[in-house]
């Protein structure tokens, strides 16, 4: 248990009462109890199960426990998405990323709830879960979230940008985007001016992976946007992409 963490304030997380509020109480919910209170026809040998992997990083636990709430039957991610439990929303994201029989298409459909979601954690772990299949094939996930940078949400807007980046955190990389960030140009573009700044740093987040491979094409995009764009929020943007290559 995490000394900042008070013990009442840890039961109702490991409960499912309530939400948590920063990255510290994410990583301290203890997820065979919040498992076991939540879903409680998990077979005990399903609970050990996710003890063993008390050790293990979170992303894995959150597989992990899709996967049990699948295996015993409760795999709809529409009867987890509503909970008070950001965690047991996570849930929900990673059984809609895990079903093997929807198509990336599909899946983006599904999520786009949870990538709206109001909690911060859960709009990570709806692009988190779907970031293998993004990895698999990212010309096809940029063509169907193309639209979703016009969304009025600057939430969807963000999942568009963030899904995409070619390094990001806690995520498998996407080598193409790596090696030719120029194919994400159609996306970028679209964002390049929001007025969000939630999209504003995920853009220059995505700006800045880029540029770790390819810093002589971001430092021309940024000049180039210097001299295109006027906008305070693209200022913003290329500072921030440029903010390792000083």
């Amino acid at each position: 248990m995490s000394p900042a963490i008070a013990a009442q304030r840890l039961h109702e997380l490991n409960t499912g009462r309530v939400a948590t509020t920063h990255l510290a109480e994410c990583l301290a919910v203890d997820f065979a109890a919040l498992l076991q209170v939540v879903a409680p026809e998990l077979a005990p040998e399903a609970l050990q199960r996710m003890r063993d992997a008390s050790g293990k990083g979170i992303t894995l636990r959150m597989a992990l426990a899709a996967q049990l709430l699948r295996e015993a039957g409760q795999g709809a991610p529409e009867f987890w998405q509503d909970h008070s439990s950001d965690t047991v929303r996570g849930w929900a994201c990673y059984l809609v990323g895990s079903d093997a029989r929807a198509t990336l298409a599909e899946k983006l459909q599904q999520m786009r709830t949870l990538a709206d979601d109001p909690h911060f954690g859960v709009r990570e772990w709806a692009w988190l879960a779907l970031r293998m299949d993004i990895v698999a094939a990212p010309m096809q996930a940029l063509e169907y979230l193309q639209p979703w940078t016009q969304e009025t949400s600057p939430y969807l807007r963000r999942f568009a940008c963030e899904a995409l980046r070619p390094r990001g955190v806690w995520a498998t990389h996407i080598a193409l985007f790596k090696q030719h960030p120029d194919l994400a140009l159609p996306m970028l573009e679209a964002l390049a001016d929001d007025p969000e700044r939630y999209v504003q740093d995920s853009v220059g987040n995505w700006l800045n992976d880029a540029g770790k491979t390819q810093p002589q094409w971001l430092r021309e995009l940024c000049t180039r946007w210097q001299h295109e764009r006027h906008s305070d929020a693209n200022a913003y943007i290329h500072k921030r992409a440029l903010r390792s290559f000083r």
